[in-house]
């Protein structure tokens, strides 16, 4: 391990790497903890509230056409996650969510088959449901649709506030971008530029992995992390591609209010 300011240039290590979650031959800092757990919940704002027009009445969106379908507990086809995203966006969130790119549009976190109720279980034909997870960064919310496939109806909706999921690749490449353009992305440009004699520009030329930080009342951070947690915060492994990892844990970006903070 080569030590410098802020990366390390750590060579020879092995690591496995995911966009939602790392697994690495390291033992993090006490810091990297921050609590990372999940929380509690709270509504979600109306359009009014969050000062965005509402959609206009009157107007219902017709249901996808289907396509090929699962049976009993089989996985969701590719064609039933892309209905069931359709319907469970809808115009209004559609027209109203944010992603991390701060586009139109809540950011799709997962697609998975539905539990079965009690009285289900065990039914010839039961119903193929599918649970359908947003992060809504407009006003940091993270929702979750319940779609029945058949019908094509959204059945249950679930908004909840503090609960922080891992983090998707688009986010991850999101937070490396931020990280790149802050000021405390220097020692990070230092240590490419070190390792490949490049210029580093873009999250393209790093192999990156993100998992959440959450601040709060207990955790050592400053105060530019406290509101992580409540805000969409994640600190970064990154990795020159097909070569050395540069060390950046002491990090945290926090892609709901778009900046970067060092740990310590």
């Amino acid at each position: 391990m080569i030590h410098r300011h802020l990366g390390k240039v750590v060579a020879g290590a092995a690591m496995a790497v995911t966009a939602g979650a790392a697994l690495i031959a390291v033992t993090l800092p006490d810091s990297a903890s921050g609590d990372e757990g999940q929380g509690g919940g709270g509504p979600q704002g109306s359009a009014a509230e969050q000062g965005q027009a509402s959609p206009r009445p009157g107007v219902v969106e017709s249901a996808p056409e289907q396509g090929k379908k699962g049976a009993g507990r089989d996985p969701l086809t590719d064609d039933e996650m892309k209905r069931a995203q359709s319907l469970a966006l809808g115009r209004g969130l559609r027209a109203e969510g944010e992603n991390v790119k701060g586009k139109t549009g809540p950011e799709h976190l997962s697609t998975d088959l539905a539990e079965l109720g009690p009285d289900e279980v065990g039914a010839a034909d039961p119903p193929r449901r599918a649970e359908v997870t947003y992060y809504d960064y407009k006003d940091d919310t993270y929702l979750t649709k319940t779609v029945d496939l058949g019908t094509g109806k959204v059945e249950h909706t679930d908004t909840q506030r503090g609960v922080q999921p891992p983090p998707v690749h688009d986010e991850v490449v999101e937070a490396a971008r931020l990280l790149i353009n802050d000021k405390l992305g220097a020692g990070l440009k230092k240590d490419f530029k070190d390792a490949t004699g490049k210029t580093l520009i873009g999250p393209g030329q790093l192999t990156v992995t993100g998992f959440v930080y959450r601040g709060g009342e207990d955790s050592t951070g400053p105060a530019a992390v406290q509101d992580c947690g409540k805000h969409r915060c994640v600190r970064l492994f990154t990795r020159v591609v097909n070569g050395p990892w540069i060390d950046v844990r002491p990090l945290v970006i926090d892609l709901s209010d778009r900046s970067v903070a060092r740990l310590g």
